[in-house]
C-alpha cells in the first residue's frame, strides 16, 4: 500500500490531484445539465448536436495551439489561465438559464468559448503529471489521478442528476462555475522544475513540427489516435447525445444520471485493478478493453432496463479505466518530456476531429434511420476500431521500460 500512495508524498502531485478532483466534480455535472437545458428549451436532438459539436469544434481548432503553450510556458500558470475562462463562461450560462434568458445561440456561443478554453487545460494539465513525481512513480501517479477524478465522477454525475430532477439543470452549470473557480486556486500552488528544451524553436510551426516527428516515429501512437478517431465519434454519438433522449423516452432522467455515475465507479474499479495487476503489455490489454464501449448502446436497444444499464455501464467504465491509465503512462515513458505536451495536443486532435461531425449528423441520422439504427451503428464501430487498433504489432508489442526519455 505504500508503494500504491507514494506519489502523495509529493506537494505539486498532491494540489493537482486536488484541481483535477475539484474541476471533474463540477464537469461530471455539466455534460448532463447542459444536454436537458438544451432539450427542455428545444426538444430538438438536432439543437442539442449543435450545441455540443461548437464545444467540440473550438476545442479541436485550438488544441494544437494549446499544446506549443502548455510546452511553452509553466504548465500550471496556463491551467490557472484556463479556469478563470471557464468560470466566466459557465456562471454566464447558468445565469442565463436560472433567469429564462438563454437561447440557442447564446448556448452556441458560450460553449464555444468553454471548448476553447478546455483545449490550453487539457494538453498542459496531462502532461504536468510526468513532472510533480519520479520516473519511477508514474504508473502510481496516473491510476491515483484517475482513481480520485473518477471518484469525484460518482459524485458529481449523481448530484447532477439529482440537481436537474429536482431543481433544475442551471444549478447543475453554477455548480460546475465555482468548481472552476476553486480549481484556479489549486493549480496556482503546483510548483514544478522547468523542462529542458535545448532545441526549442521560436515559431510556432516548427514546434508543432518536432511534435508531429514525435507522433509519427513510434507507430503505436498515430494507429491508436486514428482508432479513437472512431471510438470517441461513436461514444459521443451514441452515449451523450442519444443518451439523455433515451432517457427521456424510456428509463428517466435520474436512471440516466445513476448510469453516468455507475460508469465512473466501474472507472474506480478499474483504476484499483491498474494498481494491484501488472501486465506486461499493459497497453494492448487496455486497447482490447475498448471492444467493451459497445456494450452501452446496445443494452440501449436491446433491454433498456435500469438495473442492466448501471451493470453495463460499470463493466465498460472498467475497461474505459484499462485503456487510460495504460495511454498515459505509456506515453509519458517514451516521449521526451519537453515535447510531451505537443503529442498530448495531436492525440486529442486526432482523437476528437470527428466528435463535432458525429454530434451535428447524429440528429438526422436518428431522424432518417431511426435511434435503434443509431445506436446499433455506434456499437458496430466501437468494434471494428478496436480490431483495427489490434491488428497493429506495434500496440501489440509496446512495453514500459525502467529507461525513460526526459
Amino acid at each position: 500500500m505504500g508503494e500504491t500512495f507514494a506519489p502523495l508524498a509529493h506537494p505539486a502531485y498532491r494540489w493537482l490531484l486536488a484541481a483535477r478532483v475539484t474541476t471533474v466534480t463540477g464537469n461530471a455535472m455539466a455534460p448532463i445539465a447542459l444536454a436537458f437545458a438544451v432539450l427542455d428549451l428545444t426538444s430538438s436532438i438536432t439543437s442539442l448536436g449543435l450545441v455540443v459539436a461548437a464545444r467540440s469544434l473550438t476545442n479541436v481548432v485550438f488544441l494544437l495551439w494549446g499544446g506549443v503553450v502548455a510546452d511553452r510556458l509553466p504548465r500550471h500558470i496556463v491551467l490557472v489561465g484556463s479556469c478563470a475562462v471557464s468560470f466566466a463562461s459557465q456562471a454566464l450560462i447558468a445565469g442565463l438559464v436560472l433567469t429564462g434568458s438563454v437561447s440557442v445561440p447564446w448556448f452556441i456561443v458560450l460553449s464555444a468559448v468553454n471548448g476553447m478554453s478546455s483545449a490550453f487545460s487539457m494538453p498542459a494539465s496531462a502532461s504536468l503529471v510526468s513532472q510533480t513525481v519520479p520516473v519511477s512513480m508514474r504508473l502510481q501517479a496516473n491510476a491515483l489521478l484517475r482513481l480520485g477524478t473518477n471518484s469525484a465522477n460518482i459524485g458529481g454525475a449523481s448530484l447532477g442528476g439529482l440537481l436537474i430532477a429536482f431543481t433544475s439543470p442551471g444549478w447543475g452549470l453554477a455548480v460546475d462555475a465555482l468548481t472552476f473557480a476553486l480549481a484556479g486556486v489549486f493549480f496556482a500552488f503546483v510548483r514544478v522544475p522547468g523542462v529542458a528544451a535545448a532545441d526549442r524553436k521560436p515559431s510556432v510551426l516548427a514546434e508543432l513540427k518536432v511534435g508531429w516527428t514525435e507522433v509519427v516515429a513510434r507507430q503505436w501512437v498515430w494507429v491508436i489516435i486514428v482508432g479513437f478517431t472512431f471510438v470517441n465519434a461513436a461514444l459521443v454519438g451514441g452515449v451523450m447525445v442519444l443518451g439523455p433522449v433515451m432517457a427521456d423516452s424510456t428509463f428517466g432522467r435520474e436512471t440516466w444520471g445513476l448510469v453516468l455515475a455507475a460508469q465512473t465507479a466501474g472507472m474506480v474499479a478499474g483504476a484499483v485493478v491498474v494498481l494491484r495487476v501488472k501486465v506486461r503489455r499493459q497497453l494492448m490489454v487496455g486497447v482490447a478493453c475498448v471492444a467493451g464501449f459497445a456494450g452501452l448502446p446496445l443494452v440501449m436497444v436491446l433491454h433498456p432496463e435500469p438495473w442492466l444499464l448501471i451493470v453495463t455501464s460499470f463493466v465498460c467504465g472498467m475497461g474505459i479505466e484499462q485503456f487510460g491509465v495504460a495511454w498515459e503512462t505509456t506515453l509519458q515513458h517514451h516521449v521526451p518530456a519537453d515535447r510531451l505536451a505537443r503529442v498530448y495536443s495531436y492525440d486529442m486532435v486526432g482523437s476528437f476531429v470527428a466528435i463535432p461531425l458525429a454530434q451535428l449528423a447524429i440528429g438526422p441520422v436518428s431522424h432518417a434511420f431511426g435511434i435503434t439504427a443509431a445506436l446499433l451503428g455506434c456499437a458496430v464501430v466501437h468494434l471494428l476500431a478496436t480490431a483495427g487498433m489490434l491488428i497493429s504489432p506495434s500496440v501489440r508489442s509496446v512495453e514500459n521500460v525502467d529507461t525513460v526519455r526526459v
